[in-house]
């Protein structure tokens, strides 16, 4: 019965990110379309909540990848192409999901220096799998610098999002960690 409830939490809970992703990156797109017409950079959600998401819940983050992906070209009135370029190619974030296995998901929690490599793998790794489908629709070799640059907010944006959400209790931290310490805590206070 455990398992269950837990798999439910996480359920509701990528769905809640998902939700927050979707909403936060449609308005964002559309007021930048609106209100900076001209402007060469663009300002995303996606890479905050990826880093976010993949904290609590490793690879399941692929979903808010693809998610991000999507609701991004619907709000831009993207084609195909750019479509299939942002779902896959953001996809290319979870690469910071290395990061666990070389030093430990409580170094990248606990430790600035490794949360912000951590947040910089996740923005190189969407910005470069980007590119790299890109080049399946013919996209050049030369645009790589296109993609850094026109999203190169978004980086900064989200090391002040996730640098933030690591004094919330619980919010960037492995769930199932999280779990097991505040039942532990509860008990503790029972005794």
């Amino acid at each position: 019965m455990k398992n269950h409830s837990f798999e439910r939490y996480r359920a509701i809970d990528l769905v809640i990110w998902l939700v927050i992703l979707s909403v936060f990156e449609y308005i964002t797109v559309m007021a930048a379309s609106k209100w900076f017409p001209g402007e060469l950079y663009t300002l995303s959600q996606l890479v905050a909540v990826l880093c976010i998401v993949m904290m609590r819940w490793g690879g399941f983050a692929v979903l808010h990848a693809m998610a991000g992906g999507v609701v991004f070209c619907l709000a831009q009135g993207a084609g195909a192409e750019q479509l299939v370029t942002y779902c896959i190619g953001n996809c290319f974030a979870l690469i910071a999901l290395l990061l666990f296995k070389a030093v430990g998901k409580e170094a990248v929690r606990s430790k600035v220096h490794y949360t912000l490599v951590f947040v910089a793998a996740a923005f190189c790794g969407a910005q470069l799998g980007r590119w790299l489908v890109s080049l399946f629709f013919g996209g050049t070799p030369g645009s790589i610098g296109s993609f850094f640059m026109a999203d190169s907010l978004s980086l900064l944006y989200a090391a002040v999002v996730v640098l933030i959400s690591r004094k919330v209790d619980g919010l960037f931290e492995d769930q199932k960690s999280y779990l097991i310490r505040t039942e532990a805590e509860r008990r503790k206070e029972n005794l």
